[in-house]
């Protein structure tokens, strides 16, 4: 199902060329499809994850980001919640009542300052999330233990660089559209 969708995306209606790249690209364009069928599967495994644990994607990226700032030894707040979920505090409020009724979030007062609360997840979703995720978490480690060992620094580079191109302001995109129609 990927592959074709792929090929149907990725081609343009002239002899199989590329819309975006040149046919000297054929390499780099084919590790691009490879990043971008992974993004779409990796989606898909979220969503259901997040079906199976009856939450949507923004709460299972809330409850994600609660265990991760555990793991770190850092404080999980409402207001840092709100700023890595890129939502308003007002959304931030519902989500955590949501995730507090359903037993995976527990809010706690602040150690170090009484105005604040933080969230930790509850031993229930710690439970949870490790039965759910951890067998697909496992083979991807194996799969990763495939990649050569001289070969995991230049993949990592280039994970690293996509995801800093991805999250990059864009462009004044309108602007470039306009200036290129007058040429």
């Amino acid at each position: 199902m990927t592959g074709r969708y792929d090929e149907r995306v990725t081609q343009a209606s002239t002899g199989g060329s590329s819309y975006w790249y040149g046919e000297s690209d054929a390499e780099p364009r084919r590790l691009l499809e490879a990043l971008r069928t992974f993004r779409r599967a990796d989606e898909a495994m979220r969503r259901r994850a997040g079906r199976e644990m009856k939450m949507n994607l923004t709460d299972l990226r809330a409850l994600q980001h609660v265990i991760a700032c555990e793991g770190r030894g850092e404080p999980a707040t409402p207001r840092g919640l709100a700023e890595y979920l890129a939502i308003s505090t007002a959304s931030t409020t519902k989500l955590l009542d949501r995730l507090v009724a359903s037993g995976h979030l527990e809010r706690r007062p602040h150690p170090s300052d009484r105005r604040s609360v933080v969230v930790v997840a509850s031993a229930d979703a710690h439970s949870e999330v490790r039965a759910r995720l951890a067998p697909v978490h496992a083979r991807m480690l194996e799969i990763a233990r495939t990649v050569p060992a001289r070969s995991r620094p230049a993949v990592r580079d280039f994970l690293l660089a996509m995801a800093a191109e991805a999250e990059r302001e864009p462009d004044d995109v309108a602007g470039t559209v306009v200036g290129d129609a007058s040429d």
